[in-house]
C-alpha cells in the first residue's frame, strides 16, 4: 500500500471505525430505501455535511456539550470515551452521515436506533440533579451545540457556500432541526439569530468545562506524530469557532476573538483541510453510497461483492 492509501486507509479508520470508510451502515446508505431521504441533495445539508470543516465543527460542539453538566454527565457516565475515543466518534459521525444522506427509511431507522440508547442513558449526579438524554431540553442543548458549531466551521474553513445564497446559514439551522425533531427535541431555532438567542439562554445552567476534558480534546490519545501535527490544526481551529456563550467556560478564544494569531490558526486550519480533501476526493464514503442510490454517481468499491 503506498503512503497515500494508507493515510486515506487511517483516516477512515478513525472517524467510520472501518479503513475503507464502508462499515456496514455506510452501505446501507447505498442500499436500503430510495428518494433524497430527509434532505436535498443539492441543498444546504449535504453541502455542510459532506464538507471536512465537520472535522473542525464536531471538536468546537464536543466543547459546547461539555459546558452543560447534564449532558456532560451523560457522555463520562455511559460511554468508553476515555478508552475508546474513536468508537464513540464513529457512533456519532453514524448518526450524522445516515440521518443526512440515508433514504427516508434508513433514517426513521437510525433515529429509532438512537432513541433506544438514549432510553438507557440516564442518572443523578452527586449533588441530586438528574439526567436523562431523552430529557427534550437536554436534547435541544446538543443540537444547539452542535448546530452551531458547525455552521462556524463552515463559514470560516469550509468551502464556499455561495450558491446557495446569502441566506444559506438561516436555510441550514431551519432543515437541520428535523433530525432533533425525530429524536425528541423541542422549541427549535429556525435561523441564524434565533439559534445565537437561544444558546444565549442556556449561559445560566452552564459550567466550566472541565480541565480533564480539555485536555482530552486537545489532545487525544492513540494518535500517530503525524495526526498528532494535523489534529492540533482541528483542534486550535475549533478554539476560534467557539460560540461567545461557551468560549469563557471552555478557556479559549472563540469566535469573537479576531487578532493576528486567531486568524493565523484558522488559515492554518484550513489548508489542512484542503490537503485533506485532496487526498481522500469529493466525496465522503457515505455521499459517494448515496449518490449511488440515487443513481447520480457512480458505484462504490464495495458494491462489486454485491453483485457475486
Amino acid at each position: 500500500m503506498n503512503p497515500l492509501s494508507a493515510a486515506r486507509s487511517a483516516f477512515r479508520g478513525r472517524v467510520s471505525g472501518d479503513p475503507t470508510g464502508a462499515p456496514d451502515w455506510v452501505r446501507e446508505i447505498g442500499t436500503v430505501g430510495s428518494g433524497d431521504g430527509w434532505f436535498d441533495p443539492d441543498g444546504v445539508v449535504w453541502r455542510v455535511h459532506g464538507d471536512l470543516s465537520t472535522l473542525v465543527g464536531g471538536v468546537a460542539a464536543l466543547l459546547g456539550q461539555g459546558a452543560h453538566p447534564l449532558a456532560l454527565a451523560g457522555v463520562q457516565r455511559h460511554s468508553a470515551y476515555r478508552e475508546d475515543p474513536w468508537k464513540r466518534l464513529a457512533g456519532t459521525a453514524r448518526w450524522l452521515v445516515v440521518s443526512t444522506f440515508g433514504s427516508a427509511e434508513l433514517a426513521e431507522r437510525e433515529s429509532a436506533r438512537v432513541r433506544g440508547m438514549h432510553r438507557r442513558v440516564k442518572g443523578t449526579l452527586d449533588d441530586g440533579r438528574s439526567y436523562s438524554a431523552g430529557d427534550p431540553d437536554l436534547l435541544r442543548w446538543v443540537h444547539l451545540a452542535f448546530t452551531d458549531a458547525f455552521l462556524a466551521a463552515q463559514t470560516a474553513v469550509g468551502r464556499d457556500m455561495s450558491r446557495f445564497g446569502p441566506r444559506w446559514g438561516d436555510d441550514y439551522v431551519r432543515e437541520w432541526a428535523r433530525t432533533a425533531e425525530r429524536l425528541g427535541a423541542t422549541d427549535l431555532p429556525a435561523t441564524r439569530a434565533e439559534l445565537a438567542e437561544a444558546i444565549r439562554g442556556y449561559r445560566p445552567v452552564l459550567e466550566p468545562v472541565p480541565d480533564d476534558l480539555l485536555a482530552f480534546l486537545q489532545a487525544p490519545p492513540g494518535l500517530s506524530p503525524p495526526e498528532r501535527l494535523v489534529y492540533a490544526g482541528f483542534s486550535g481551529g475549533a478554539a476560534r469557532l467557539v460560540s461567545p456563550t461557551i468560549a469563557p467556560l471552555a478557556r479559549v478564544p472563540g469566535r469573537g476573538s479576531r487578532n493576528p494569531l486567531d486568524r493565523a490558526q484558522l488559515l492554518v486550519t484550513e489548508a489542512q483541510l484542503r490537503a485533506l480533501s485532496l487526498a481522500l476526493g469529493s466525496h465522503s464514503p457515505s455521499e459517494e453510497a448515496a449518490r449511488w442510490r440515487l443513481g447520480t454517481g457512480p458505484a462504490p468499491a464495495w458494491a462489486a461483492s454485491l453483485a457475486s
